[in-house]
Order: structure tokens, then sequence, then C-alpha cells
């Protein structure tokens, strides 16, 4: 195994925290990946990672060889594709996280015509409305909508989507059309539950600049997009959604927008890349691809609001 092949599993272990991890990845045995980082140490004279039984961390020495081997990795990959013309060249395998509606409805549609502009581009997908950790998963990019917290991770921002309040038909001949927030005692939010933390979220819109927020009767919550947007077209309630993702429900007069002077604030879109200062060419021309696909489906602003 070449020294470049030794760093790029350094860096997958690195990032993962595990060689298990790290070897799944990879599609690699454990212990081809336990053997390679003790080939690399012997090389170096030097121990990069402290072992214990659940995982593995870096050494000083292994923090001082990170940011270099990282740094070479990124120039031979580089140096690799200086010639290569155009995007049919360009090759290697990333992984990327993206929200569940976001990557079954948007990405994976058009996704034979990145394949024909990338062919040589292998892709692990996971398409998930689960907060997942880039560094420990080996997850080379994650598409993030809503606040961020204070993650570390590198962040550009793509633009912001409207959400907007919608009803079916079945249930505004029910209940009668919303007029406001402050009237909502005699109506019914599809309640939301976050599948990570379990918290539920409240009925949100911006008066004069101000973001407020109230509880709202529920008669059902959810931890899914997928099943709050059924919940609606059943007329169980009133919904708070990203207006892409029921654009054809209104489209169809499935859904209708109420109380439009009530909308919530406005949700940036990001992509997220874990601590790396160099991105490999496969991973940018990925999110190149994605970005323009995005702007033009998810019609974001430049500025929330």
């Amino acid at each position: 195994m070449d020294s470049v092949d030794l760093f790029r599993i350094f860096l997958r272990v690195a990032d993962n925290g595990s060689f298990v991890r790290a070897a799944d990845s990879l599609n690699r045995p454990a212990s081809t990946v336990s053997a390679a980082i003790q080939a690399l140490e012997s090389r170096l004279g030097a121990r990069l990672f402290h072992r214990t039984t659940r995982s593995v961390s870096l050494t000083i020495d292994g923090h001082a060889f990170y940011p270099r081997c990282q740094a070479a990795v990124q120039n031979m990959d580089e140096t690799e594709n200086l010639f290569r013309e155009n995007g049919r060249d360009v090759t290697g395998s990333i992984r990327v996280d993206v929200p569940g509606r976001v990557g079954s409805h948007l990405i994976i549609p058009a996704m034979p015509a990145f394949y024909q502009q990338y062919p040589g581009i292998r892709i692990e997908l996971g398409v998930t409305d689960r907060n997942v950790n880039l560094a420990e998963e080996g997850v080379d990019c994650a598409l993030r909508v809503g606040p961020l917290d204070n993650s570390g991770m590198v962040a550009k921002c793509l633009g912001y989507i409207s959400i907007i309040n919608v009803a079916s038909a079945d249930y505004l001949a029910t209940y009668g059309q919303p007029q406001s927030p402050e009237k909502l005692n005699q109506h019914y939010l599809i309640g939301y539950a976050s599948p990570t933390s379990g918290r539920k979220e409240l009925m949100e819109w911006v008066d004069k600049g101000e973001v407020k927020r109230t509880e709202v009767n529920s008669m059902l919550t959810v931890n899914s997009a997928e099943a709050s947007i059924a919940a609606c077209v059943a007329g169980l309630g009133i919904l708070q959604i990203p207006a892409y993702d029921v654009h054809t429900y209104l489209a169809n007069d499935v859904l209708y927008e109420v109380m439009p002077e009530c909308r919530p604030q406005a949700l940036p879109v990001n992509i997220l890349y874990p601590h790396r200062r160099h991105l490999s060419r496969s991973v940018r021309a990925f999110t190149e691809w994605l970005t323009p696909l995005l702007q033009e489906k998810m019609q974001l602003s430049q500025k929330g609001g």
C-alpha cells in the first residue's frame, strides 16, 4: 500500500474516531484499516492515535500530522487531475447527507443528469431527517435546512426558503378559515417533533419584523415531513411547511395557503463540510452541480425574512 493510500486511511480514521466506522466508510475490512495505521506509524516513527476498546483519538503527533496529511492528499488529487479537461475524468467516492424529501423528490430524480456529466464519481447518499455528525460518520458534505448550531463545521449558505401555512379543503370546510395566530384556539396545527431531540415545534410567524411563537392544539404529532404533509392533506390540521414542498398540492387545489400575512421566518439552506481546509475535486463537482439545482427547485431567495 503506497503512502497516499495510507494517508487517506489515516484521515478517515481521524474523522470517524473509530477503526470500524472508518473501515465501513471505506468499504474495507477493519483489519486492513488497522494494519494500514500500524504501517504508517512505523514509517513515520510516531504514534498517531490513542486506542481504547471504544474509540481512537489523535495523539499530539497525530494532530500535528493531520493538516500536513490532508494537504498532501489534496495536492495529489489535484496533480492527478491537472490535465483532465472535463467532468468525465473526475473520479472518487464521496458520502453526502441530505434531508429526506429534498433527497427523494429533488436530488435523486436529477441524478441521471449529474452522472452524464460526472460518470466517474460514486456517491453514498444518506437521505434522512436525522442530524448526522459529519466527522464521526465520515460524511464529506451535508445539506441542512434551518438554523445551524455551533458545530464548527464550514457552512456555505445557498439562500433562504419561504415557509407558508397550508390547509386542506376538508379542514377549512370543517373549521373555517383561520384569521390570525392569536385566534387559533378553535383550530389545530399538525404537530412536528424533531426525530433527534423529540422537541415539538411551536407555531411561528413574523409580525412587524418580530418573530412570535405560540402553542397550538394538535390532533396529531409526527416526526417526518412526509407524514406531516399526508396529515395535512387528510384534513387533520394546519401545516407550516416549505413552499416548494407542497407546490404540486397547491397547484392542484389539494392544499390552500392560509394566513399569508403571517408566514414564519424564512429558513437558511446551507451546505456543510467537516473540519477540512481542502475539498476533493469530486466533492466540489457535486456541490457545484447541486447549488443551482436547489436554487431553482426550492426557489431560494438571497435574504431571509
